[in-house]
Order: structure tokens, then C-alpha cells, then sequence
């Protein structure tokens, strides 16, 4: 009935995307990776068969979209009168406290993380310098000692900085999820209060009349609903962010036991 999910993903990956654009540049040694911007895809649990009740397996294993979508229309019915509604999902985002918790949030551990790669860069920077002025007192296996030592700090700090800018950026989709979710919710509520079958994002219209418009209504159900959301605790670069559990692809069938013996005599 409603497609607000589309247009909600688009506009608040946009806002709490900027990335770390100021620290990638004038960079000698390293450019962090940044996230994509792509929902985890979610684990498929385990289905534990019953074998009394065989058939109440089916509905739990029909995907979430394939539940919610409503029965196609008889052929030759006419479709329902549209009852259509407009919704400005920027400006939701802008009086939401729970957005705006988000985007501070992320922009705060941005800030620190380009702090911190710039001042590690300056001290990779006066190691080099410090290790030329030293070159000429140095032997040979001083100065390489002296190169590997500082590799390896570089190696180290690169590491770190990349697992850091992931863990902010897998931060950061995570509460994405939960708003989006939570406004689509909000959206579908309010549209139902009003018998409204369509709504549209505020962009895609050229005019309309105000009482076409959610948006002053759904920005107060949804502060209602979601003050706060759960952002996942700061990384400190010494691990990879753990990542969501993907499906793994099928394993190969194992061959016959004949294929088996006849692999065995080769």
C-alpha cells in the first residue's frame, strides 16, 4: 500500500554520509575505505522442522514482502479509489529527535577520526623527516631497523583507521535501519487513520491543496514514537567491526561413493 521505504533510505544515507572527505586530503600513506551505504543483508535462521506439524512451517519461511503484500486484483475488478497523501520526509528529518541524535552522533566520531588520522599523519611525517637527518650517523642495519620500525607503525595506524572509519559507517547504517523502519510505521499509521491507499513524497508534487499533506502529523507521531535511537558503541580500530552474519553459498554436493572410488584409483 505505501512505498515510503525508497525515498527515506535515499535522503537520510545522503545526510549521514559526508564520509571523511577532509581527511583523505593532501594524504602521503593512506586513505581510509568508507562505507557503502548498503543494508546488511540478515542472517537466515535455522528452521527447526516438527514433524507433527509440517505445514505450519510454510507461512514462517514466505519472505516479509511476499507476508505483506496485498492479494492481486481479480482480473476485469477496477482497482480502489485513490485517496492519496503527501509527505515531506526532509522535514520530518529535521524536527525528528531521533535523526538528529544520528547525525550528531556520526559527525562527532567523524570529526575525532579525521583528528586523529591528521595528527598520526604529521607524525609519520616528522619520523621520516627525523630519520633523513639521522641517515648519515647511521649503519646500515641501524637505518633499516629504523625504515621497518617505522612501516610497520604506518601498517599499524592504516589498520587501525580503517576499522574505525568501517565501525562508523556500520554505526551509522544500523540507525538508519531503525529509522527508517520506524518512520515507514509511523507513515502506514497515519495514512490508515485518514483512509489514505497512496502516499507520496512532497518532491514528487508540483501543487497541492494542505489537506493532501501528513507531514506536520507524522513528524509528531514519530517523535512520539522514536526520541532515541541505539547507536553502536565506538570502535578503537583494534579489531575489525564485527560483520552481520550473510548467507553462506552452498557447499558443493559431494560426489557418489562411485565418482568417490574412481577419484580414488586416479
Amino acid at each position: 500500500m505505501l512505498n515510503t521505504r525508497f525515498s527515506l533510505a535515499a535522503v537520510v544515507a545522503l545526510a549521514l554520509s559526508p564520509g571523511l572527505a577532509a581527511a583523505q586530503q593532501n594524504q602521503e600513506w593512506f586513505i581510509p575505505g568508507q562505507g557503502q551505504g548498503q543494508r546488511p543483508p540478515q542472517a537466515q535462521q535455522p528452521q527447526q522442522p516438527r514433524p507433527q506439524q509440517p505445514a505450519q512451517q510454510q507461512p514462517a519461511q514466505r519472505p516479509p514482502q511476499q507476508a505483506q503484500r496485498p492479494a492481486a486484483l481479480p482480473p476485469g475488478q477496477p482497482p480502489p479509489t485513490a485517496v492519496i497523501g503527501i509527505v515531506d520526509i526532509p522535514e520530518i528529518q529535521r524536527v525528528s529527535t531521533a535523526f538528529n541524535q544520528v547525525r550528531e552522533e556520526i559527525e562527532r566520531r567523524r570529526t575525532r577520526l579525521n583528528d586523529d588520522l591528521q595528527r598520526e599523519q604529521n607524525a609519520w611525517r616528522d619520523a621520516q623527516q627525523g630519520l633523513a637527518t639521522q641517515r648519515a650517523s647511521m649503519n646500515p642495519d641501524q637505518i633499516r631497523n629504523a625504515e621497518r620500525a617505522l612501516q610497520d607503525r604506518i601498517t599499524d595506524s592504516q589498520r587501525i583507521f580503517r576499522n574505525r572509519s568501517q565501525a562508523i559507517e556500520q554505526a551509522a547504517q544500523q540507525a538508519l535501519v531503525q529509522i527508517e523502519e520506524s518512520l515507514a510505521t509511523v507513515v502506514r499509521q497515519v495514512a490508515a487513520s485518514r483512509n489514505v491507499n497512496i502516499v507520496l513524497p512532497r518532491p514528487l508534487v508540483i501543487m497541492n491543496e494542505p489537506g493532501f499533506d501528513l507531514t506536520e502529523e507524522v513528524a509528531q507521531q514519530f517523535n512520539r514514537v522514536l526520541r532515541t535511537v541505539t547507536i553502536a558503541p565506538e570502535s578503537d580500530g583494534a579489531a575489525a567491526p564485527a560483520q552481520p552474519a550473510a548467507q553462506q553459498p552452498p557447499r558443493p554436493a559431494q560426489p557418489p561413493a562411485q565418482q568417490q572410488q574412481q577419484q580414488r584409483r586416479n
